[in-house]
């Protein structure tokens, strides 16, 4: 990570996603290839992004005897993705949390202003009473980040994350600045953008090499 510090963001460094991540980045890794490895860090990334979730005592009898074990609390989730390339997390976390609700949230960055643009929002109608993970492979300007943040606040959101494949030291900024009450999960900080908005070394477009476009 670069030299800074900052308290709600949280960089996975386990063996196995910096492995997946290394091979993600490739940029020989193909279609298919790269769909399979999002999902599975997607779901390392949940593991470690619901460590905080309660837990209730309960009673299950085993082959051998009754005993005193522990299920989750209660807790209601939603996964967010932020489209398109969004979508590509989402079944990985769903493996982990079927329960959970999905939501989208349509955004685009205008090649210009490099500012996002909303075109489509679907949420769950109880996204008030739901933790949220907002799930998007990049975070490189910040600008989408901050968007659907605001955006699912004005919707009555309250306890929100944001988990991410690679980061940009100024999309962190930005999120901190704007919503320093999300927690963001990344596996990387990259160097800096690039003058195309683009994380450096990053990994290019994440949905082009998800659903094979350009």
């Amino acid at each position: 990570m670069p030299g800074r510090a900052w308290d709600n963001v949280v960089v996975m460094d386990h063996p196995l996603i910096q492995h997946k991540l290394s091979i993600l980045r490739d940029v020989g890794t193909g279609a298919k290839e790269f769909r399979e490895l999002v999902k599975e860090l997607a779901m390392l990334m949940a593991y470690e992004a619901t460590r905080s979730f309660q837990l209730a005592e309960t009673t299950v009898t085993t082959p051998v005897a009754e005993t005193t074990t522990y299920v989750l609390a209660g807790k209601k989730v939603a996964v967010i993705p932020i489209l398109r390339a969004g979508l590509g997390m989402v079944e990985g976390i769903l493996e982990l949390l079927p329960a959970a609700k999905v939501g989208h949230v349509g955004l685009y960055r205008d090649p210009e202003t490099l500012q996002p643009v909303e075109y489509y929002c679907k949420l769950p109608e109880d996204i008030g009473e739901r933790d949220i993970l907002i799930v998007d492979p990049m975070l490189a300007t910040g600008g989408s980040a901050v968007a659907a943040v605001e955006f699912l606040r004005a919707k009555g959101a309250k306890t929100i994350n944001l988990l991410c494949l690679i980061s940009a030291p100024e999309g962190i900024d930005a999120l901190v600045t704007k919503c320093d009450d999300v927690t963001i999960y990344t596996c990387a900080v990259d160097s800096h953008l690039n003058s195309h908005g683009y994380i450096v070394p990053g990994l290019g477009d994440a949905g082009d090499r998800l659903f094979g476009t350009k």
